[in-house]
């Protein structure tokens, strides 16, 4: 959420900017509102003038003995229209609120200006994408033809856009998990934390998903519960209410969970395989940190999501997205794209954001440096998807005689070297 009197004091700069993003709709609502709320002061602020006045007029006549039920009336009158106003001011700070939970992040300076993701801006490109002297496949049909992916199996216990993983499907999955774990927790200095999969309300509003993304979620009938979409609802939620001592931060967390999306609007991309699931395992990078630090933060967290993929040897590319392409929440997002031979183009692997103050004023997440508590800056990115890094390998390191190499960082992992079909 916005700060409300920045927003307030500088509605211009923020239409402004908010209209790169094509969001700058309800800011007219919010000029009304803002100029009830000043008329209702200006008024409030002048009868109360006129009362103390008139308090002192009354007092004065009281010491001559004269009548002062006209003027006494008059007072009754004014304050009742003072108390009025009160509670017109008051409508508009929560016409304001409901106005802010709704408006987008502002895009910070450096994000390029743009209206959809063919503005994105490639930052770096790392690795080339392998030559093949045979047609490579899609994971789609090398997992089945491979014995350890079933789709079909997965339709019929739960429906379209799950997966069921056989064998060494399922052993490359949890491999990935903990090879990611393992990494983060190991080498890139982030604390392992294992939260809830369902949240509530309060949870998901403070991440910016509610209320205005409701139908990309799952929600359990009857109670106020809530499947995760990802990570980081529960995880930058740890602290959500709570003040972190300055000397404390950065605070860097990662959890693997699962993750549970409608993919509401998605319906005819990437219907094939398992790119976009209702289900999906995912590892997850959260920080607290200073605002002054946040961008600096930002670079480091996706560049420990890189690293997964350069020791997996994997080809990837990382886009800045444009200011229209952005989440909701987010201030500035970098983009991960792996490079997939089977569908012969790069897909996203991970978004790695900083969402500057957004997020921790929604959920109420400061720092205190000394007497003063202001609010820390959240970023989060994936490190990574892990069904779609399952899915890079398959792809990657396919033979022409239909088995896969396995990555040597994964070795350790799984103790095997190729991935052959099931007997």
């Amino acid at each position: 959420m916005l700060d409300l009197a920045y927003v307030r004091n500088n509605l211009d700069e923020v239409a402004a900017r908010l209209d790169t993003r094509g969001a700058s709709a309800g800011l007219e609502q919010f000029r009304e509102l803002d100029r009830n709320r000043r008329a209702a002061i200006t008024e409030s602020e002048q009868l109360q003038a006129q009362i103390n006045l008139q308090s002192k007029k009354i007092g004065q006549m009281r010491q001559q003995q004269l009548d002062t039920t006209a003027e006494q009336e008059g007072q009754r009158v004014s304050k009742a229209r003072v108390a009025e106003l009160d509670e017109q001011k008051k409508a508009c700070d929560e016409g304001f609120r409901e106005l802010l939970s709704g408006i987008p992040n502002l895009p910070h300076e450096s994000v390029p200006v743009g209206r959809s993701e063919a503005d994105n801006v490639e930052v770096r490109r790392v690795g080339e994408p392998r030559q093949f002297d045979f047609a490579p496949k899609a994971h789609w049909d090398l997992g089945p033809e491979l014995g350890i992916l079933d789709l079909e199996r997965a339709a019929k216990i739960a429906g379209a856009r799950f997966a069921l993983y056989w064998d060494m499907g399922a052993k490359l999955e949890r491999a990935l998990t903990n090879f990611m774990l393992d990494l983060h927790t190991r080498e890139h200095g982030y604390t392992e934390v294992l939260p809830p999969f369902l949240v509530n309300s309060r949870s998901l509003f403070g991440t910016g998903q509610l209320p205005k993304f409701q139908e990309d979620l799952f929600k359990c009938e009857g109670h106020d519960l809530w499947l995760i979409p990802t990570a980081e609802v529960p995880v930058t939620n740890i602290y959500a209410g709570e003040t972190l001592e300055a000397d404390a931060l950065p605070v860097k967390l990662c959890a693997c969970t699962s993750c549970f999306r409608s993919e509401a609007g998605s319906y005819g991309r990437d219907v094939r395989g398992i790119i976009r699931v209702h289900q999906f395992q995912k590892v997850e990078l959260v920080k607290f940190v200073r605002p002054e630090a946040s961008y600096d933060e930002l670079e480091k967290l996706t560049a420990d999501a890189e690293d997964i993929l350069r020791r997996l040897g994997l080809p990837y590319r990382t886009m800045v997205l444009s200011t229209g392409d952005m989440g909701f929440a987010a201030a500035k997002t970098y983009d991960i794209e792996v490079w997939l031979p089977g569908q012969n183009g790069y897909k996203e692997i991970s978004s790695c954001s900083n969402y500057e103050a957004f997020q921790a004023r929604r959920a109420g997440i400061r720092f205190r440096a000394g007497k003063k508590a202001e609010f820390v800056h959240t970023l989060n990115g994936s490190g990574l998807a892990v069904g779609r890094t399952w899915v890079a390998i398959i792809e990657n390191y396919q033979q022409a005689d239909g088995t896969v190499v396995v990555p040597e960082a994964l070795r350790p992992y799984l103790n095997e070297e190729i991935i052959r079909p099931r007997k």
